[in-house]
Order: structure tokens, then C-alpha cells, then sequence
């Protein structure tokens, strides 16, 4: 049977307590995980746990503690990532700082061990080995197929980007001093065994990464040792720390992350500029100008704060009597900085479209809707004329994994632009089921072909 943890009422005096503990059984098949659906891969990630019980009990509230006894599983997990696997990495070209930390946690702070330039193995493994020092691979996904292929189903699953770093920790040693992160957390042991110390948050879904002094956290809530095949999973502002046990062979995880920056002030952030755009065309009050000064007044005045208010009354008047498509950044950047499909070979089925052209009478079926949104906002192609808006069509098929996750590097978006008069017959398509050209609501049939040709170019549709 599960076991609950035990709570611990504020200021007691108690030892630590582990986390909600299960015990499953070894499932059939190569990987034990299902990659049939983004669904299906969640759920199979964190069996025995259904997921409405997952997101009801556990997500953004506390963290969650999965110890599997499953040969399968933990022999799926090694092949994920394993210490050896970084001398034919650091031969592709690795450098010090974009791929990978060297690092050790030293009287509570972290002590950074990199040196300059391309990393080489034999340097790396020699710090490895004498230093004590924890590896830190980031976004490996970006070379190991199998996270591709979990983190892109991830990313499907979440409607976020999803990004991992892998921990390699010798015997005896700890990586990084205790600390909390802005993202939602979710720990795969791979190989050897580590010691974890979870805390109270002292900042509940943090926005940002701290570094906390170990006698302002008190004692652990939670403590435990995660073997391969286990899975942790903690909500951002978790304050934690991690060491390998010492006597024991070196520990590989991989930590798999989302949610940054995805939350429901960050979306209101990202609505609010289409709302305030169109309601200053089509609103006389928006238009008018700000009283003189207003800007060197040291503090807002009154009215001043009384008529944004006002505005802000009328914003949520007008968002809550309409259903038209919404702009919103927060797509465009999700879909343009996401992994392209998890696809074997050269891709090539992701940038050239096949099949038929489509005709009138065709029938078309949309296709990788996971990778695709759309979105509106005001047409910036550098004319004269006012601006109007236009809906955007992104996608993901053309990008590359090599860079996802990596920040530094430039990211061109991929996708298609239409007038607003296409809005509906967009939506026919995006409903997923066939539907005819002929059918599509334009008024002519010249459009119905032209909107049908432009997303079969973007492999964005099929012709059935």
C-alpha cells in the first residue's frame, strides 16, 4: 500500500520524513515507457500514479517520490545517459560553460571548476576523479536520441518547453550547495545511487534560482536515497540539496525541467498588449493623452491611478465578451524554441511536403497540431500604412534540435501569415477532423486553394 508522508507542524523538532513512497511492479516492453500519445508518455513516467491524482494531490503543492524495484526500468534509465557516453561526447566539440559545468560544493557554496575553451575527456576525468567534482552536461537531449524523444512528447504534453541537465556526482562528494529553482522539477536516477535533502520552500513557485545558506533552511522535510529506475518529482521553489554516498560507485541523474515562466501572471503579461491594441483603436479614451507632467511626477496621482483603473475595468469587460483569437507571445516563443517531432533518419518528411498537391475537391486533414499555434498581432512589415491585424501560423518542424534550450543562439521562427479573414477557415482546419476545400469559409474559391496550398508547402496539412 502507498505510504503517505508524514506532515510536520511548523517549528517541531522532528527528523525528516519521505515523501509519498511506491512500490510497482516491472512493465513489459524495451523501454517501459509509452510513446504512444504525450499522454500516454506522461502517464507511464510517473505509474503507478494516475495523472488526475498527480495533478491534484502533487503538481506546484509538494514533491512526489517514486522507488521502483524494476530491472527493465533501471536498465532503460542507464541507457539514457551514462558516464561513459561523455568520451565520445567531448570528441563532437563540448566547451567549457555551453555544455558542460564542472563544479563542486565546497563549505556551502559552489565552487566552479572550469577551464577555458573545448572540454577534453582525459582532463575532464581526471577532475572528475581526483577534484571530486560533479559533471554537468547541459541539454543533452540535444545529442541522445531517447530524451529527444521524451522531452519533445513532454513538451507536446505540457504546452512548455521542457529542458535537462545530467549530474554526474562521484562517490563521496556533493555537486552544488542547497538551493531552489524556477521550474518544475522531475529527477530520473540513472545509474549509482543519490543521497537527496528536500526543504521547505521559503519562496513557494519561485520565479527565479537561489542559492540558500544552509542554517537559514532548518531541518530537511524530506530525506531519502534514489536508485535507478526512480523518479522524484518536486514544484519549483523546492529547496534541495544532493550528495552520492560515499563508499559507492559514482551517480548519474538526468533532471528534466518545465514550467518556467509559465504562469498565470506571466500569461496576463503576454494577453494584456493585444487587449490594450485593439481596444486603443477602437476606443476614443484609450487615445487620448496623458495629463502634462504626469510622467515627472515623482508619485502617480490619484486620478491618474483612478482612470487606469477605469481602464483596467473596461479591459476585463471587453475580454470576457469575446472569443476571437487572442495575441500571444508566449506561443510564438514556446512553438519557435521548442524541439522539432522526434523523427529517425534526416527529417526530410518535416521540410518537404508529399503526397498530392491539394485541389477544390480535395479532402485535408491538419497534422502536427501539438507543434503549431496561432496566433494574432499587428502585421510590423515595415510599410508606412497603419498597422492592421493578422493572424500567425508557427511551427515547429523545422527546428533544430542541436540548439534547443540553449539561449545564447539566434532562433528564426517558421510559419505563415493570413488576413483576419481567414481566422475561421483556420479554425475548420485546426478542429483536426477532414474537411473539404470546397468547404473552407472564404468567399472565394481562389482563396479556399491558396490557404490549402500554403499549409501543404508548411507539411502543415495532408491530403487524404
Amino acid at each position: 500500500m502507498p505510504k503517505k508522508a508524514k506532515s510536520v507542524g511548523p517549528g517541531k523538532e522532528e527528523g525528516p520524513v519521505p515523501c509519498k513512497q511506491l512500490k510497482v511492479e516491472a512493465v513489459g516492453g524495451p523501454s517501459s515507457l509509452n510513446f504512444d500519445s504525450p499522454s500516454d508518455l506522461f502517464e507511464s513516467l510517473i505509474s503507478p500514479i494516475k495523472t488526475e491524482t498527480f495533478f491534484k494531490e502533487f503538481w506546484e503543492q509538494k514533491p512526489l517520490l517514486i522507488q521502483r524495484d524494476d530491472p527493465a526500468l533501471a536498465a532503460y534509465y542507464q541507457s539514457l545517459f551514462k558516464l561513459s557516453d561523455l568520451k565520445s561526447l567531448c570528441s563532437r566539440g563540448m566547451y567549457y560553460g555551453r555544455d558542460i559545468n564542472v563544479c563542486r560544493c565546497v563549505n556551502g557554496k559552489k565552487k566552479v571548476l572550469n577551464k577555458d575553451g573545448k572540454v577534453h575527456f582525459l582532463q575532464l576525468r581526471k577532475d572528475f576523479d581526483q577534484k571530486r567534482a560533479t559533471i554537468q552536461f547541459h541539454q543533452p537531449q540535444r545529442f541522445k536520441d531517447d530524451l529527444w524523444r521524451i522531452q519533445e512528447k513532454l513538451e507536446c504534453y505540457f504546452g512548455s518547453l521542457v529542458g535537462s541537465n545530467v549530474y554526474i556526482t562521484p562517490a563521496g562528494s556533493q555537486g552544488l550547495p542547497p538551493h531552489y529553482d524556477d521550474v518544475e522539477v522531475f529527477i530520473l536516477q540513472l545509474e549509482g545511487e543519490k543521497h537527496w535533502r528536500l526543504y521547505r520552500p521559503t519562496v513557494p513557485l519561485a520565479r527565479d534560482y537561489s542559492v540558500e545558506a544552509e542554517d537559514r533552511i532548518g531541518r530537511p522535510a524530506h530525506e531519502f536515497t534514489l536508485k535507478p529506475g526512480d523518479l522524484l518529482y518536486f514544484p519549483r521553489g523546492t529547496i534541495h540539496q544532493a550528495d552520492t554516498p560515499p563508499g559507492l560507485a559514482h551517480s548519474t541523474h538526468v533532471t528534466i525541467s518545465t514550467y518556467q515562466n509559465n504562469s498565470w501572471g506571466d500569461f496576463l503579461l503576454d494577453t494584456i498588449s493585444g487587449l490594450v491594441f485593439d481596444a486603443t483603436k477602437e476606443d476614443l479614451a484609450f487615445r487620448a493623452g496623458i495629463p502634462r507632467q504626469l510622467l515627472l511626477q515623482v508619485e502617480t496621482t490619484t486620478a491618474a491611478i483612478r482612470r487606469l483603473s477605469g481602464f483596467l475595468r473596461t479591459l476585463a469587460d471587453r475580454l470576457e465578451g469575446t472569443s476571437k483569437l487572442l495575441s500571444s507571445d508566449m506561443k510564438k516563443d514556446f512553438v519557435v524554441n521548442r524541439l522539432p517531432p522526434y523523427c529517425v533518419g534526416d527529417g526530410a518528411e518535416l521540410a518537404t511536403p508529399g503526397g498530392q498537391l491539394p485541389r477544390l475537391d480535395s479532402v485535408v486533414k491538419l497534422q502536427f497540431k501539438d507543434h503549431t499555434v496561432l496566433t494574432v498581432k499587428p502585421d510590423q512589415d515595415g510599410s508606412d500604412e497603419a498597422q492592421e491585424n493578422m493572424v500567425f501560423i508557427y511551427h515547429s518542424l523545422k527546428n533544430r534540435r542541436e540548439t534547443h534550450m540553449m539561449g545564447s543562439e539566434e532562433t528564426e521562427p517558421h510559419g505563415l501569415r493570413f488576413p483576419m479573414s481567414h481566422v475561421d477557415a483556420l479554425k475548420q482546419i485546426w478542429n483536426n477532423s477532414p474537411v473539404s476545400v470546397r468547404d473552407l469559409e472564404l468567399p472565394t474559391d481562389e482563396q479556399k486553394e491558396g490557404l490549402a496550398l500554403a499549409l501543404w508547402t508548411e507539411c502543415l496539412i495532408q491530403v487524404l
